[in-house]
């Protein structure tokens, strides 16, 4: 004989307590044993937030993947059907349930409105920052940021700490330079950043399109040709981070990465005056700074990318445009 509807309720009511509780303890359990230790980690404010919104979204799926794996247990243990046995679960109840229905449509429509309601708050709080908006971001972070960049434009900007700092990132097959206008718009491989500090990434490419993803920093940009990429961020404490390219660029896409380190900013400035003096003679071969650069055949993979073809792979063929 099947379970009459009292049972059935009465099973309903003993699995969503079992949910509850579970839910609870694995929920706490994760908020202070695994979160702290999500990724991205904790080096930039962005990535502290993405962290944070990771585990509010965990928090939110946990019970979910409980509630599931709770009835499934229920259903193996207690209404399993018997070999030559009885049906365990027959008539209205085990074919509708308008309660149930309602209670989880209810429920998870204002759960996935809440998760977006709240992605949107964290975006624009977090003043869009870490993905890339193109030239001109919608959201931006507190501070004379247009003034800098204007002055890193017009070869005026300086910085010390505890201002903002502008660094070019320039993608090409296959690497990543960057240059810092602050400091005579020098080119290194190295991507040295000060600790405790707002920082302005200029995303462009030389060639084809890549993309500037610093993970521990929270930060990804495009890097399109002909175009300047801004993404924020504010670094915190020290360490290291790596940069990928995550968009498909050629064969050696899978190659194009290095590594990084967020310093204090005594260790950054020492860095940074030190580098500048060291690569005067490179940095005067150099395109005036720009938030792009006209791409030229002759500056792929090389670091180095005329106004022209001053040193063309053929006599007879012109590469690339010319600058006027």
């Amino acid at each position: 004989m099947a379970k009459n509807n009292s049972n059935y309720g009465s099973d309903l009511r003993k699995i969503l307590w079992i949910w509850a509780v579970i839910s609870i303890i694995v929920d706490v359990l994760f908020w202070f044993l695994v979160g702290p230790h999500m990724a991205p980690g904790r080096l930039t404010e962005t990535a502290k937030n993405d962290q944070m919104d990771l585990n509010i979204l965990m928090i939110c799926a946990l019970p979910v993947i409980v509630g599931v794996w709770t009835y499934w247990g229920w259903s193996l243990t207690h209404w399993g059907a018997k070999q030559n046995g009885p049906e365990p679960i027959g008539g209205p109840a085990a074919r509708s349930n308008l309660k149930v229905q309602t209670w989880w449509i209810a429920s998870s429509s204002v759960l996935v409105l809440a998760l977006a309601i709240f992605g949107t708050l964290a975006l624009i709080m977090d003043h869009g920052s870490g993905g890339g908006e193109g030239p001109n971001p919608v959201w931006m972070p507190d501070g004379p940021v247009t003034q800098v960049e204007t002055a890193a434009l017009n070869g005026t900007a300086t910085w010390s700490p505890g201002k903002i700092l502008p660094v070019q990132v320039i993608g090409q097959q296959w690497k990543f330079t960057y240059r810092y206008p602050t400091f005579g718009g020098f080119e290194t491989q190295q991507l040295i950043l000060p600790a405790n500090t707002t920082i302005v990434f200029n995303v462009t490419s030389l060639d084809v399109i890549h993309s500037f993803w610093a993970y521990q920093l929270g930060v990804k940009a495009d890097a399109n040709p002909g175009v300047n990429d801004v993404a924020f961020t504010e670094t915190k404490g020290t360490g290291n981070f790596e940069v990928r390219c995550s968009e498909l660029c050629g064969i050696w896409h899978g190659a194009m990465y290095n590594s990084g380190a967020v310093v204090s900013q005594s260790t950054f400035q020492q860095w940074a005056t030190s580098t500048q003096a060291a690569t005067a003679a490179n940095t005067a071969l150099l395109p005036k700074f720009a938030w792009t650069y006209t791409p030229d055949a002759n500056g792929a993979a090389g670091g180095y990318y005329p106004d022209g073809n001053l040193t063309p792979y053929s006599s007879v063929q012109v590469y690339g445009a010319k600058q006027s």
